[in-house]
């Protein structure tokens, strides 16, 4: 049986690399929104998704447990911030039911994959 690598860096987290590709969606998608929101939801979206994968890279880098659990936490926080806008996005007509969709799918992926990292995090108390 062969195990995985030891994880070295926040990068090497699955939910990071998922949510890189998030943040990156997130910027391509936001690219297509009105320009008069450049500096509304535009900006929310992107600060968010960018403060996802942020806290969860502090977080790794976190000496005790409790701090990393912290972090994690302002991540999913974060995530649901995102997923509020996205609702707003919609409604708005700023994305495609098809790209709103695609979207709101990965927040509910990483969604369970962060609650699994805050999960093995308190486990290891």
């Amino acid at each position: 049986m062969e195990y995985p690598a030891k994880v070295r860096s926040f990068t090497d987290l699955h939910v990071w690399q998922q949510g890189h590709v998030f943040v990156l969606n997130i910027y391509k998608e936001t690219k297509l929104f009105p320009k008069d929101e450049q500096f509304g939801l535009t900006n929310q979206l992107r600060r968010a998704a960018v403060s996802f994968t942020s806290n969860i890279a502090e977080g790794f880098r976190r000496e005790s447990y409790k701090d990393k659990v912290r972090f994690y936490y302002m991540a999913f926080g974060s995530l649901s911030e995102i997923q509020n806008q996205l609702l707003i996005a919609r409604d708005l007509c700023f994305l495609s039911k098809d790209d709103f969709s695609k979207l709101a799918e990965q927040t509910v992926d990483l969604s369970k994959m962060i609650k699994g990292l805050i999960k093995s995090s308190q486990d290891k108390k």
